[in-house]
């Protein structure tokens, strides 16, 4: 019974980090078309390699907090803009 209900938590944490990386990756995606910018030229900016921009954006990476610094440069937004509506 234990076990289950432990691996029942990793679960839905697992599932509420995935959400969360959904939201992040629709943030950047808007926020790089808004400006009308390709992946390219985000990675350039950002010194990123261009498949780390398609990785984010597709919610398969979970960036640190250096890179999403870097990344809101790239997008000439501050990060607490990026992240304002992510928890909601």
């Amino acid at each position: 019974m234990i076990y289950s209900l432990q691996y029942s938590i990793i679960i839905i944490m697992e599932n509420s980090e995935q959400i969360l990386l959904n939201k992040l990756a629709n943030a950047v995606k808007t926020r790089r078309n808004k400006l009308g910018i390709s992946q390219e030229k985000l990675a350039e900016i950002c010194n990123f390699d261009r498949t780390y921009i398609s990785l984010i954006e597709r919610a398969k990476r979970n960036p640190t907090y250096l890179n999403l610094e870097k990344l809101c440069i790239g997008l000439d937004i501050k990060l607490y803009e990026l992240l304002e509506n992510i928890n909601d």
